[in-house]
């Protein structure tokens, strides 16, 4: 089993995601607000764009809600309205059983989308909660339909948006089936730099924003099975810990655990 075929759902991206689109002079109100000005826009925005659909896709953000580290986003319950840009920050969603059992269900970082589960019954059916301080582009459900019927681009990308949440469901559910715990925080760790990667940072250091109890809960492992697997990593030279900070030391030692993970 190759360890890219159970990556979840890395958004599309080129290697100049930091450069600012050049132009002419925008106002200041626009320059906040506008999707053609952002340095995410590559991440989020279908790819390839020209000057008219793009004005159509400054139309789409009407607010950008500032979420202070552990608020909601949304919650359960909430009338679904819009679906949600991460501009900058950290958030985790979870759901909730009716015993009270809290499950982490994914963690989103900028340029990735949240709010699609609220797309069918217009109801959220998860919590989004900030792990930091996150900024989040608000896009109002009724304004991407319009949108979509004139920019066939943006349809095509919002159904590419959906496919790969289905696609990292389907990868979640391969790897709490068939993996062990090394193999799960291996793949979480890979999928992780890579995702970070792809917005400019480094390609083997990282600050976890999650806690070791919160990837448990994703991973579907204790608190002291996460614990002990980064011991083990660390003990066999692939990682370096230092509380929050995790330096991939040798990333090819990861992907092999991963690679020999059985298929059933």
């Amino acid at each position: 089993m190759s360890a890219n075929a159970i990556f979840f759902a890395l958004p599309q991206t080129s290697s100049n995601i930091k450069q600012q689109l050049q132009g002419a002079k925008l106002d200041q109100h626009f320059l906040k607000t506008a999707c053609s000005s952002c340095n995410m826009r590559e991440l989020c925005m279908p790819i390839g764009l020209d000057t008219d659909d793009l004005k159509h896709f400054d139309k789409l953000v009407t607010k950008r809600p500032f979420v202070k580290r552990g608020s909601a986003l949304f919650r359960a319950g909430d009338t679904f309205t819009a679906l949600y840009a991460v501009r900058s920050g950290f958030l985790k969603t979870t759901v909730s059983s009716e015993d009270g059992q809290t499950q982490v269900t994914g963690f989103q970082m900028a340029g990735e989308i949240v709010g699609l589960d609220g797309i069918a019954t217009d109801l959220h059916t998860c919590d989004a909660i900030a792990l930091e301080d996150t900024e989040v582009c608000a896009l109002p459900f009724e304004r991407i339909e319009e949108v979509a019927r004139d920019v066939k681009a943006l349809q095509h990308h919002v159904h590419k948006i959906m496919s790969r949440e289905i696609v990292r469901e389907h990868g979640v559910m391969l790897m709490l089936g068939n993996m062990r715990a090394e193999e799960r925080l291996a793949v979480f760790l890979l999928n992780l730099v890579q995702r970070l990667h792809a917005r400019g940072f480094s390609s083997s250091d990282l600050i976890l924003r999650m806690t070791r109890e919160e990837i448990g809960s994703y991973l579907g492992l204790t608190l002291e099975t996460v614990s002990r697997t980064f011991s083990k990593f660390a003990e066999d030279g692939m990682i370096t810990v230092n509380q929050r900070q995790v330096h991939i030391q040798n990333p090819e030692a990861l992907k092999k655990i991963v690679n020999h993970a059985p298929c059933h």
